[in-house]
């Protein structure tokens, strides 16, 4: 699909936009020195955080983290698809956006969406047919407008209902069998997934049901089940019902993650509009970086049971990377044997937000499952405990926040927090060899002076993104021994550079706008780097990658003299740490 629009056109039409006039037409725009700012209209604030840069050609908001280029906002503020957002710029600016036979399959894409809704409606007419369906919806306490609102419907009995009447063609079936709606057999025939099922929909941002969730009525194997992966459809991306929270809600003050699609239905039907379901998969990164857009209040409600906890401790590990000052995270248990789902139908929703705003923070949750697992009164339990939390510890971004958790560990295993942040840096001992050399020269290397500190590489990345043309003739060859976090990000960076050597600061952003690598490359773009005519962007560039080249080589030393004192170095190793010297 990459070749659908050629990328040299994109890049030349993010160039060509006037990012300003894209957003002025949206949100009221103010000027503010060289940039334009606003409130953002990506989340509820008083106080301007959002910046529009019409030099660099991209919007930030120091708030909530929002970032991209003019196509990033009509995705994101018109809910377009990328191709559309292409289109809609390209027409205002009265380009035509150059085609080939890779049209194609943007047509078929457009053919899939319009056969997903016609399925959801068609079963949406088999509920009204089903007394036995509509009686469990009933007795399961959703109502008629609930079930509309979320597009509930039901697929009969039988191998081939939706087979018979989408199917008719072979084109017909493929289109079928792209979506996962229905199988193929051995022997090439097909039969429909789907069977004697309620049906959820699934939709994306725009509204446009990408796939399904199916649930027994009784209590067949398997109760739920979900569409495959399919070119539409990607659990790891998708939550249930986050559409319909955001139509529901102008502003979205909070989020709670549920594990079903009837826990999210059940809630909604009691007013709580803010509830979302994972897909049949643990709670992702992307899941995670969505919720963030919309809100800094993220509760996960899990069944008290041990299932329910080891989901919510997934969960946790995932959403480790994701925690910044400002945002929350809770985990609510309910008592054993219920979901939300019975929960609120028993007990109301005034008593399930009780237990939302009481839920434990993720700092206490981390700490106390930790502590369940060691023996606490003993110093060899502590010690266990603090080893336990330190690839933890270690997967949260620099911040007070870490520093609080560690306070929080430090407290528990009765160390000073100055002691046990000194432990957990600290590489693991472990036997003789190669392995403990690393180990032992990692823990050296974050100690190093400024020339290895990550700082370098996120000023190399900030000059790059800022000054494009200060990278077209640099050696990357530099940064091969380099193993600092974020230097194979800006060793792709400066070969983009250099491939493109008209690229802009937006054209790099677009290129990386889904690689979770370049998720922080908005805030680095943002930085106010120097305009004065002595600021030399190359020459600095430059001092950088030297920076690193000799951390790199320093690290390399280290390395090699550990390996000798260890184990012994071959004949090869001798020659290079001599060479190195």
């Amino acid at each position: 699909m990459a070749g659908l629009i050629p990328q040299d056109f994109i890049d030349d039409l993010i160039a060509r936009a006037d990012i300003v006039e894209v957003v002025g037409k949206r949100v009221q725009l103010k000027k503010a020195g060289r940039e334009f700012k606003a409130c953002c209209p990506f989340h509820d604030e008083k106080s301007p955080s959002f910046t529009v840069s019409p030099g660099k050609g991209f919007y930030h908001c120091f708030g909530c983290g929002a970032h991209g280029t003019a196509i990033g906002f009509l995705m994101e503020f018109d809910h377009m698809s990328f191709v559309d957002a292409i289109e809609s710029l390209a027409n205002s600016m009265g380009v035509e956006v150059p085609r080939s036979e890779s049209d194609q399959p943007a047509r078929r894409y457009d053919e899939l969406f319009s056969l997903m809704e016609s399925v959801a409606r068609h079963w949406q007419d088999c509920l009204k047919d089903s007394p036995a369906a509509v009686d469990y919806l009933k007795k399961r306490g959703i109502d008629g407008s609930t079930a509309k609102r979320y597009g509930i419907g039901f697929a009969p009995d039988g191998w081939s209902n939706v087979l018979d009447k989408f199917g008719q063609s072979d084109e017909a079936a493929e289109r079928l069998l792209a979506t996962g709606l229905i199988i193929r057999k051995d022997n090439g025939k097909h039969y429909d997934r789907f069977r004697d099922r309620l049906m959820f929909p699934i939709r994306d941002a725009r509204g446009r049901t990408i796939g399904f969730g199916g649930r027994t009525l009784g209590d067949g194997e398997p109760k739920y089940l979900n569409s495959p992966e399919t070119v539409l459809f990607h659990k790891g991306r998708e939550l249930y019902g986050l559409y319909e929270s955001r139509q529901a809600l102008r502003h979205i003050d909070r989020l709670v993650i549920v594990e079903g699609y009837m826990d999210t239905v059940a809630l909604a039907r009691h007013g709580i509009d803010f509830a979302v379901a994972t897909l049949g998969t643990a709670t992702t990164s992307e899941h995670l970086n969505r919720l963030f857009r919309l809100t800094e209040n993220a509760y996960f409600s899990f069944d008290g049971d041990r299932a329910g906890r080891k989901a919510a401790w997934r969960a946790l590990e995932n959403a480790l990377p994701q925690i910044r000052e400002g945002r929350q995270i809770r985990f609510v248990f309910l008592p054993d044997g219920e979901d939300p789902d019975s929960f609120v139908n028993a007990n109301g929703a005034d008593a399930f937000v009780k237990l939302l705003d009481n839920g434990l923070p993720l700092s206490e949750f981390l700490i106390q499952e930790l502590a369940s697992q060691v023996d606490m009164e003993t110093i060899d339990g502590r010690a266990r405990l603090a080893e336990m939390a330190r690839p933890l510890v270690n997967k949260l971004p620099d911040g007070v926040y870490k520093e609080l958790l560690i306070d929080g560990l430090a407290s528990s295993v009765g160390l000073t927090a100055p002691k046990l942040e000194a432990m957990l840096e600290k590489g693991k001992s472990s036997a003789p060899g190669a392995n403990a050399a690393r180990q032992t020269v990692a823990t050296k290397a974050a100690k190093m002076p400024i020339s290895g500190q990550p700082s370098v590489v996120r000023r190399a990345i900030t000059l790059v993104l800022n000054h494009p043309e200060a990278g077209r003739k640099l050696d990357t060859e530099k940064l091969a021994s380099v193993s600092r976090p974020g230097t194979d990000l800006l060793a792709a960076l400066i070969e983009t550079v250099q491939q493109e050597p008209n690229i802009t600061t937006a054209g790099l952003l677009e290129r990386w706008r889904h690689d979770e690598k370049g998720r922080h490359l908005g805030k680095l773009a943002a930085a106010d780097v120097p305009l004065d005519e002595d600021f030399d962007a190359a020459a600095e560039l430059a001092e950088c990658l030297q920076q690193l080249a000799l951390a790199g080589r320093k690290e390399r030393i280290d390395y090699l003299i550990e390996k000798q004192r260890l184990g012994g170095l071959d004949e090869t190793e001798k020659s290079e740490l001599r060479a190195l010297h």
